[in-house]
């Protein structure tokens, strides 16, 4: 399973050998400990670190490229929910894609100009994921009548869901082009989100077609 394999797999739990079964806490920790407190106050002023540990303005565009992404990836956790509800197929690479928007988080976290070495080879974003989107888009597209007129971002909860997070995947690769643009970060994530765009895209597309065969005709689509 991908899901949750980024986002839970690390830093919820304590150090090895110091958790308890059973005793101690309501949380499960051994008696008399705190558990630690997830605010720590240094964003008060309002900055915050990158992963090279620069202190930048929260306005600062890397910050708002990661905010677009972490928005980007929670609205794909909503239709990942409507679509397994429906049993959809395609839910494993909705969780796919989540855990890889962790990957692209940590790339536009680590500023290329302060970067240093062993920075690069941690959050390093190759072009192996943007191929594989490719190859997704191609086979959901194979799949669909052609397309004659713009389409409404409707067709039931999966598919609706599904075009909101195309219009906020859009929103995040607007935000992540100026720093590829300016040396900032790898030129892969911005493809990325692109191909995710793209992806999306057949794939609401899909649902509105197959689930609601009326929309055919209020979209424009004809079959050959």
């Amino acid at each position: 399973m991908w899901r949750r394999a980024a986002a839970l797999g690390r830093g919820l739990r304590g150090p090895p050998g110091r958790q308890r079964s059973g005793t101690g806490s309501p949380g499960g920790g051994p008696r008399g400990e705190r558990a630690p407190k997830i605010y720590t106050k240094t964003g008060d002023a309002g900055f915050s670190s990158t992963f090279t540990g620069e202190r930048r303005p929260k306005g600062d565009r890397i910050f708002e490229a990661l905010g677009a992404t972490d928005e980007l990836s929670s609205a794909i956790g909503l239709a990942g929910e409507f679509s397994s509800e429906k049993g959809h197929a395609f839910v494993e690479q909705l969780h796919k894609v989540q855990c890889m928007l962790q990957d692209v988080g940590s790339n536009i976290a680590t500023p290329l100009s302060s970067a240093r070495e062993a920075h690069l080879k941690r959050t390093s974003f190759s072009k192996k994921p943007v191929l594989e989107l490719e190859q997704w888009i191609d086979s959901y597209s194979e799949q669909l009548p052609p397309l004659r007129a713009f389409i409404l971002p409707s067709g039931g909860k999966s598919s609706a869901a599904l075009h909101f997070s195309r219009a906020v995947c859009r929103r995040a690769e607007r935000c992540v082009v100026p720093l590829v643009q300016a040396g900032e970060a790898d030129p892969n994530v911005a493809k990325y989100l692109n191909r995710k765009l793209f992806w999306k895209a057949p794939l609401g597309w899909s649902l509105s077609a197959f689930l609601h065969p009326r929309f055919l005709s209020i979209a424009g689509y004809k079959h050959t």
